[in-house]
């Protein structure tokens, strides 16, 4: 009897021992480092189970033991708290780092640039052609609804979702905006100060030219005379959906849509882009100054003049400036 209850603790405790070696080795597979040897992306789509994310997982390079990993995943109970999405692994992960990853849910984020002064239909276009994304877009946004901005996205995110934020964040900003806005401003609404600062922001590139832009068209405003400004000229000819492609005509300027602020006085009657908070800005809060005119000068900025006489030496100097251009072949 003594004999054989020594044989059964023997036998148990070699049991336990290869328990615990086993669980051992297992431990140290599941947090040793991993065999990738560069970053990797990993899928993991909605609605699939632990085998799926094993296998994708195993595939990638992230895991080299399939069985730990699922068996770990079991024992922390995370097979249920994996969470759908794409990720990147760094090189040499391991498989416990692998599984907080997806359990965490850090997705990769990716990033959709929209620069200031694209028209909505070209911006609805760069949404459309965006990787990543899917569906297409239900929501009709109007002009100078969009807030230029650099949007992150996980991927699978819809197209509407996207253009629903660039909505939300231009309705925020033109608030804010028109909260702040200067007394006496020849403007009655915040549609019209957006409208204002799309053709500033169309106006000039330079963020320190957007006040006195704006105080520009502020002065002609005041004193009842048109705008006279060629990217409304343009929107009108495009309808926003393309560069015109050559240089305004005389012809152009005299064309009676209702964009062209040669022809009709005051504001056009929608934004002709989607301007920017530096340009919004602007159009709230324009320098104070008596200047009624400006030309390019030739070096991406403006000449500014208080009477027409002085816009009428500008421009001359301008068209010199441009005839050189022309030769050097930079225009």
């Amino acid at each position: 009897m003594v004999r054989i209850l020594k044989w059964t603790f023997a036998g148990l405790a070699l049991l336990l021992l290869l328990a615990a070696g086993a669980a051992g080795y297992g431990f140290h597979a599941f947090t040793r480092p991993g065999p990738l040897t560069a970053e990797a992306s990993v899928d993991v789509p909605k609605g699939v189970g632990l085998d799926r994310v094993v296998q994708e997982m195993t595939a990638a390079g992230v895991i080299r033991d399939p069985a730990v990993f699922r068996l770990w995943a079991l024992i922390l109970g995370a097979d249920r708290r994996i969470k759908a999405g794409e990720y990147r692994f760094p090189p040499q992960v391991s498989q416990r780092e692998a599984l907080h990853i997806v359990i965490a849910g850090r997705t990769v984020l990716r990033r959709l640039t929209v620069p200031e002064g694209l028209t909505t239909w070209q911006i609805l276009e760069r949404v459309r052609q965006t990787p990543g994304l899917r569906g297409a877009i239900a929501l009709k946004p109007g002009e100078g609804a969009l807030m230029p901005d650099t949007y992150l996205f996980a991927k699978g995110e819809t197209r509407d979702a996207i253009v629903g934020r660039m909505q939300a964040a231009m309705t925020e900003a033109l608030d804010r905006a028109w909260a702040g806005r200067a007394p006496d401003l020849p403007l009655r609404t915040k549609s019209e100060a957006l409208v204002l600062a799309s053709i500033v922001e169309k106006e000039t590139g330079k963020p320190d030219e957007r006040a006195r832009i704006a105080g520009v068209f502020v002065n002609r405003l005041r004193r009842g005379m048109r705008l006279e400004t060629d990217p409304t000229v343009i929107y009108g000819l495009t309808e926003g959906k393309a560069p015109l492609g050559r240089r305004l005509l005389r012809k152009d300027l005299k064309t009676p849509h209702k964009w062209n602020t040669y022809v009709h006085r005051g504001l056009p009657p929608t934004p002709i882009a989607n301007p920017g908070r530096g340009a919004l800005a602007a159009a709230v809060r324009p320098m104070a100054h008596d200047e009624l005119y400006f030309v390019a000068d030739g070096t991406g900025g403006h000449r500014f003049s208080k009477t027409y006489r002085q816009h009428l030496k500008a421009m001359r100097e301008w068209r010199k400036i441009r005839r050189r251009l022309e030769r050097e072949g930079k225009r």
